[in-house]
Parts: C-alpha cells; sequence; structure tokens
C-alpha cells in the first residue's frame, strides 16, 4: 500500500518525509495539527513534544498504524473542526487506519507528551494527557505504552509496522518548544474569542 497521509486543513505542505542515513529509513516529521498513517515497514515517525500529545495507533496485524500531533483537547466556535484539537486528531487518525484496512478491534496505542513545560499553565499537559487516555478508553482501545507527564520535552520515534517507539528528553531545545506552544495556545484562545461573539441587531 502507498502510505497514506493527512495534513492539517490550511497547510500547503504533507509532514517533510527525508532519508535519513543513519539508520537508512525513511522519517516523517510531524508537527502540530499532523496525522500521519502508513504501512511501510521503513518509515519512522517523529514529532517533538512539550504540552502537547501524540497518539501512536496500530492494528498489529494489519500492520498499519499511525500517529497525531494535538495542542488541546477540545476547540469552541469555528475552530471545533481544526485538527490541532485532540477530539479532530484522534478521530482522523482512527478513521485513517480504518479506510486502509486497519480493524478497530485489534487496535493498540502509545500515548507521549502532556509534559508541563508552560509554568504559567500547569496543567494544560494534565489535561491533555487525561483527555488521551479517556479517548482510548471510551474507544475502547488498548493503551499499551505511555510516557506522559513531566515537565521535560520529548523528541518522539515511532515505527506504526513493528509497533517500536523510542523517547528522548530534549532539553537544548525547550525554550523554542515552549514559545511555539505559547503562541499556538495564544491564537487559539484569540480564535476562540472572536467565535464566541455574539452580534445583535439595535
Amino acid at each position: 500500500m502507498t502510505p497514506a497521509h493527512r495534513h492539517q486543513k490550511g497547510k500547503d505542505r504533507a509532514p517533510r518525509r527525508f532519508h535519513n542515513p543513519r539508520d537508512g529509513r525513511w522519517h516523517v516529521q510531524l508537527t502540530l495539527g499532523d496525522t500521519y498513517v502508513t504501512s511501510n515497514k521503513d518509515e519512522v515517525l517523529t514529532t517533538l513534544l512539550g504540552s502537547c500529545i501524540a497518539a501512536c495507533i496500530r492494528d498489529p496485524n494489519a500492520g498499519i498504524g499511525g500517529m497525531n500531533h494535538f495542542l488541546l483537547p477540545t476547540g469552541t466556535g469555528h475552530d471545533r473542526e481544526a485538527e490541532c484539537y485532540g477530539i479532530n486528531a484522534m478521530e482522523l487518525l482512527i478513521n485513517d487506519i480504518l479506510k486502509h484496512g486497519g480493524d478497530r478491534r485489534r487496535f493498540e496505542a502509545k500515548l507521549f507528551g502532556g509534559a508541563n513545560v508552560i509554568a504559567t499553565l500547569s496543567d494544560v499537559g494534565t489535561k491533555n494527557a487525561a483527555f488521551a487516555r479517556q479517548f482510548l478508553m471510551d474507544e475502547g482501545i488498548a493503551i499499551i505504552g505511555c510516557d506522559v507527564g513531566g515537565n521535560m520535552a520529548r523528541r518522539i520515534q515511532y515505527s506504526p509496522v513493528s509497533g517500536t517507539a523510542r523517547r528522548v528528553a530534549v532539553v537544548d531545545t525547550g525554550r523554542q518548544l515552549i514559545a511555539r506552544e505559547l503562541n499556538a495556545l495564544n491564537t487559539q484562545a484569540e480564535r476562540a474569542e472572536v467565535a464566541d461573539v455574539e452580534f445583535f441587531d439595535g
């Protein structure tokens, strides 16, 4: 099967895919709002997480799976369908795996991220992790691996076909990551305020 991918609305590109000479495999770099599904055994999905969550879900029998990367559990107003929200990112990931031959009854998941890296918003990561756990529980999807919480950013490498995952704590890029997440959170908050304004005829 040709690798399938889905990316955030409004982006003019798919996640970056490049050949890594260190391991001889193709790496697909996901950022906020990305979802990617593949059955290519030579593809490794990677992402950098602070308070965000990456859910890695696969069907081990079908040899297909993928990853998402979301910012907050749910949105409001016009952003309800944005892929940066967990409720949509999780559904997109599950539906893409099903569309390409996966069977929900065999799904297994691993969760990463949800660190409390932003001092002024200490519960963002905790809420993201709690949402992801509850969503998978409600969907009847077994969580076979979980590395969430704490206060350190993480770099994740996940191979959907084999199900192997590697997590590395990140220190040197932590400040840049926090700045990006704060900017994204502030942008979403501003959009929500605009969307919730009601206008009345005078």
